[in-house]
């Protein structure tokens, strides 16, 4: 049985390999709304760390002070009149972060006239580290062979084709809010923003050189699937030429993504023009964070109000899914928060919230395997996943980058997310000027629809269904010149041709009212040799039969091509096919792909 997800990245390691040498790991612990406040206004965080005077002390926790967005002064000063510190504070959202050895700092505060909400994010003391933090290791640097075959994932999705049009921009920057990235790898280091990374631990900008770097390994993989280098050697990321900068928000030790963290991770994006971010983590010590518990209905309000702050500096927020093998749709039971003393058992319901996964405006991506199936560790939840990307599952795991110029494999929704960062990359190179909202949406259409297999759980629609949202991520497309027009279908499962043999390839199409138009668009690709030997025929719902191909092109390979079909007479909805004759020997291929465009 694969793990489920406990705590920490959302990453499932079934398997690492170091420029073929075995890795050795731990058991993992692992995966729109007002603006609150102009947006020219940046949110001031607190003194820089060389700032730092307060002495840790133990028992030392820290809290969420939540007032109004636009100036925190007077709450700054109650929380140092009533027992506290202000560790950072972050003006336009009103958030400040209180540290506090008090038993009852958090009831105190509450009472103060200016104060709306105050919740403890830890269920464990601050580190001292906090007040002196220690820098990451800058790892020594393998040195990798020559060659960057293409991988499973980079084809499922079409990227590999993609990059033949468009490798993207370097205006476009993303964001990697993680456990660190290893920016002197040699697939990560040409396109590393180390201007805009910065440590987040603790939940105060630490801007020194390499506070950024990887305290795991999670951070720096997910980074390689984004944007690795086209250089001849590794791998090649979906986007390998826009810019990546590096959020580290895993404290060290524990790689725990307290509230803090994310809120001045999320700030920093916004304030620093990220584009995209990436959010493989949910924001711990809770799973789940419930609006009736007063600390974690905190959480809910600064992180959201931090989200809100990104995105209406034009940054859109991606997010990992977990990997629970869950329903999102239909919560019940939260059984192992919280992830930084004893968890315990709790009922909960769906006003619980996968905090950044499920806040307004967070693009939720569940997991796939080789083939275009569910990866069976992935979460799902109709109305809550909005697309699918490759994960990895079994032995198929996602091939990327490690520290210290190593490669291995991961599999995870935190593996399927950066993919979908990737395409969106993609897509905000090709239009500079594009919002968050306007990207979200491209990212929907983009999207190829995959029809729910023969397992109850997966409700909906095959356009729009609990196991992939609104379908998996195609990069090809979001390279192209225009989204296809209309209604666009398109089944991607392999069909093997035989000798002798007639085979058949089914399309479900929905959500198109009445006929099928006059001008149906039906692309075929086809691998065969000598395809002189095939008939093709689009098969409508009723069982009509429209001949595309009748055995011409003698011993040309392959079909590619895209028929028109007036098809007015035929009801759009149903089960469209595509089915191929092979009628001599000699000569064997595949159904690679076909579509329909309505």
């Amino acid at each position: 049985m694969i793990p489920p997800i406990s705590r920490r990245p959302r990453r499932l390691l079934v398997g690492a390999a170091a420029l073929g040498a075995a890795l050795t790991f731990a058991a993992p612990a692992l995966a729109s709304t007002q603006p609150v406040a102009p947006a020219g206004a940046p949110a001031r965080a607190a003194a820089p760390v060389a700032a730092r005077s307060a002495a840790w002390a133990a028992g030392t926790r820290a809290y969420l002070v939540i007032t109004a967005p636009g100036d925190t002064s007077a709450v700054r000063s109650a929380v140092t009149a009533n027992g506290g510190t202000v560790f950072s504070y972050f003006d336009a959202i009103g958030v400040v972060v209180a540290h506090s050895a008090s038993a009852t700092f958090a009831t105190t505060l509450r009472g103060v006239s200016g104060v709306q909400q105050v919740g403890a994010t830890r269920t464990s003391d601050v580190p001292a580290d906090a007040y002196n933090p220690a820098l990451p290791s800058n790892p020594a640097q393998s040195t990798t062979p020559a060659g960057e075959p293409v991988r499973w994932d980079m084809s499922q999705i079409k990227a590999d084709q993609a990059w033949a049009v468009s490798t993207g921009s370097s205006s476009v920057k993303v964001g990697v809010l993680d456990t660190g990235v290893d920016d002197q790898h040699q697939d990560l280091q040409p396109n590393f923003d180390a201007a805009d990374s910065v440590s987040c631990a603790y939940g105060k900008p630490d801007t020194r050189t390499g506070a950024w770097r990887d305290v795991d390994s999670h951070g720096t993989h997910v980074a390689g699937t984004i944007v690795a280098a086209k250089n001849g050697k590794g791998v090649v990321g979906v986007a390998p030429g826009v810019k990546i900068a590096s959020v580290r928000l895993a404290e060290p030790t524990s790689t725990l993504f307290y509230a803090e963290n994310t809120i001045c991770g999320l700030v920093w994006a916004g304030d620093h023009g990220f584009k995209v971010t990436n959010n493989s983590y949910y924001t711990d010590p809770w799973q789940f964070n419930c609006p009736d518990n007063v600390d974690q209905a905190a959480i809910i309000e600064g992180v959201r109000r931090a989200q809100e702050y990104a995105e209406n500096k034009g940054s859109l927020q991606v997010a990992a899914a977990g990997n629970s093998n869950y329903d999102l749709a239909n919560k019940t039971t939260d059984t192992e928060s919280p992830n930084d003393s004893t968890p315990t058992t709790r009922r909960i319901t769906n006003a619980c919230l996968d905090i950044p996964t499920e806040l307004p405006g967070v693009v939720t991506v569940s997991a796939m395997g080789s083939g275009n199936v569910k990866a069976s560790y992935s979460n799902f939840g109709n109305g809550v996943i909005d697309v699918a990307a490759p994960g990895g599952d079994g032995s198929n795991g996602v091939y990327s980058t490690l520290p210290g110029g190593k490669y291995g494999t991961k599999s995870g929704t935190s593996m399927a997310s950066p993919h979908v960062v990737g395409v969106a990359a993609l897509l905000a190179s090709a239009e500079p000027g594009i919002t968050p909202a306007q990207l979200r949406d491209k990212l929907s259409l983009q999207a190829n629809d995959v029809a729910c297999p023969s397992d109850s759980r997966c409700t909906g629609t095959t356009a729009k269904n609990a196991f992939f949202g609104e379908g998996q991520v195609d990069a090809l497309k979001a390279v192209g010149t225009t989204v296809p027009p209309g209604k666009y279908f398109e089944n991607t499962t392999d069909v093997a041709v035989n000798d002798n043999t007639t085979v058949e390839s089914p399309l479900t199409v929905s959500g198109v009212s009445g006929n099928a138009p006059a001008a149906l668009k039906v692309g075929v690709n086809i691998v065969h040799t000598y395809i002189g030997d095939l008939k093709v025929d689009l098969v409508a719902p009723d069982g009509t039969v429209y001949t595309l191909h009748n055995h011409t092109g003698g011993s040309a390979d392959d079909i590619h091509q895209t028929y028109t079909v007036d098809a007015s007479a035929r009801v759009a909805n149903g089960t469209w096919k595509l089915r191929v004759n092979d009628n001599a020997g000699g000569d064997t291929g595949r159904i690679d792909s076909w579509n329909l465009t309505f």
